[in-house]
């Protein structure tokens, strides 16, 4: 299905939203010594706990048909980076990445234009393709549906 990233009470947002829709409600808690905890929204045969980040992360994008982003912290960034390498790199099928809160993310993505690709010439700019940014909940699902519409695959929620 599709991934949403962001802080605890984004998650905990999304398997809201989820549930309310009727729709899975899948969680990937991992355990830690703080703040970190599953959400009441999560349906309860769909629940999977980790003890380590790579394991999390990897089953994470390994069954992923979709991202969306929201603002989150250093995790956040993580996820979503490893999966843009991945996908770059050819290392797993093309799904979509949707950061939502053009406020939010399009500083970064000014960055990644400005110095990764024109300065230092590590990224090309083809690679930004890999992500849109949105503001709203319907503009997610729709490039999601636009994204899957090209293929004679769908996703499987």
């Amino acid at each position: 299905g599709v991934i949403t990233g962001g802080g605890p009470g984004i998650m905990e947002a999304g398997n809201k939203g989820a549930k309310l829709a009727g729709g899975k409600s899948v969680g990937l808690n991992i355990d830690l010594p703080f703040e970190q905890f599953s959400n009441p929204y999560i349906d309860g045969d769909k629940l999977i706990n980790f003890d380590y980040f790579f394991v999390r992360k990897l089953m994470f994008i390994k069954y992923a048909q979709g991202f969306i982003v929201l603002p989150g912290g250093f995790g956040t960034m993580d996820e979503l980076f490893e999966a843009l390498t991945l996908i770059q790199t050819r290392k797993i099928g093309k799904f979509p990445i949707v950061l939502v809160g053009s406020s939010y993310w399009q500083g970064l993505i000014d960055w990644l234009k400005s110095t990764m690709h024109e300065v230092e010439r590590n990224i090309n700019l083809d690679d930004l393709d890999l992500m849109k940014i949105v503001d709203t909940a319907d503009e997610a699902v729709d490039h999601i549906e636009d994204f899957y519409s090209k293929f004679v695959l769908s996703p499987n929620f």
